[in-house]
């Protein structure tokens, strides 16, 4: 058994430049600032891991990207036997710009793993019920049990981006959130949660690139919402909620994938632990006196190709 090489990191607590990775040329150093607002609490800033890609001559070829994605998937397998093994709990919070990639990657992320230990958390709208709730109580909900993994498309940074931006909080509530994240934050790591954020961001021209080829392909309409296309009016008041915390760049769907996956392998101090292959012993012989029913009295799904 091969230890993985990278120390596990219960809070994430640096910038990733994906595009050094890559050899890409003006990348731009991300920084992540506090947030400076006339008024509001002192508070520590919140921290992600930054994926940062562009678009052009840099994109990887599909043949890389296929061979590179079924490699680091067999990580996640072998990552998640540890899981499982060792009661170990992770979390792991996906945010970004509308369009910007998160849920195909939180796919590539989720397919090979076993979901009786890996699930997807994606809440909607809050009910009446819950807007009277504790902020954070309806996400303490889905947090893991030992030996579970649970990917959030979209978090509690809700609050310090479209709920902010689209007035759906008070100001009152926005400064609240900035000053006691860092606090549930830090209950979740003393804990023995591990927790890891990332943010990805678009340019607009990409994100307009995307919207409109959603317009035009029905099966992927649906992920375009009226809530959407009102972020696509306020780009710059989503740019200034971003830049309050964190600041980048990514347009590259598939160096995105590859990098966000490789980057939590090497934040999870795992060994692998896959168990050795079953060996299947040979078929028992079917008694003499079972007679399969004819085909044209059982119930198959029409051969239509």
């Amino acid at each position: 058994m091969g230890k993985h090489n990278g120390k596990a990191e219960t809070q994430a607590n640096h910038l990733l430049d994906l595009d050094q990775k890559q050899g890409k040329k003006n990348a731009k150093k991300s920084k992540t600032k506090p947030l400076k607002k006339k008024g509001s609490k002192p508070s520590e800033p919140p921290v992600f891991h930054y994926l940062s890609e562009a678009e052009g001559s840099s994109k990887l070829t599909s043949k890389f990207y296929e061979k590179e994605l079924a490699r680091l998937q067999v990580e996640l397998v072998k990552m998640q036997y540890w899981v499982k093994h060792t009661g170990t709990r992770i979390v792991i919070l996906f945010e970004g710009r509308d369009a910007a990639g998160k849920g195909g990657t939180i796919k590539r992320i989720t397919e090979p793993l076993n979901p009786r230990g890996c699930r997807v958390v994606a809440l909607g709208t809050p009910s009446d019920r819950e807007k009277t709730e504790w902020y954070f109580q309806r996400y303490v909900a889905h947090l893991p049990a030992a030996g579970e993994i649970v990917c959030f498309d979209r978090s509690w940074y809700n609050r310090a981006g479209v709920e902010h931006v689209m007035g759906f909080c008070t100001d009152e509530q926005y400064d609240e959130f900035m000053h006691t994240c860092p606090e549930f934050e830090r209950m979740l790591v003393r804990s023995g949660i591990i927790l890891l954020k990332y943010w990805f961001s678009v340019s607009d021209e990409e994100q307009e690139r995307r919207f409109q080829s959603r317009l035009t392909d029905p099966a992927r309409r649906w992920k375009l919402s009226p809530m959407d296309l009102e972020s696509r009016d306020r780009w710059v008041e989503y740019s200034q909620a971003k830049d309050a915390m964190f600041t980048v760049e990514a347009d590259d769907k598939k160096r995105a994938r590859l990098n966000c996956i490789s980057h939590i392998l090497s934040k999870i101090d795992y060994v692998d632990m896959t168990p050795e292959p079953l060996e299947l012993p040979p078929r028992k012989v079917a008694p003499v006196d079972y007679v399969r029913s004819p085909i044209n009295e059982q119930f198959f799904v029409p051969q239509r190709y």
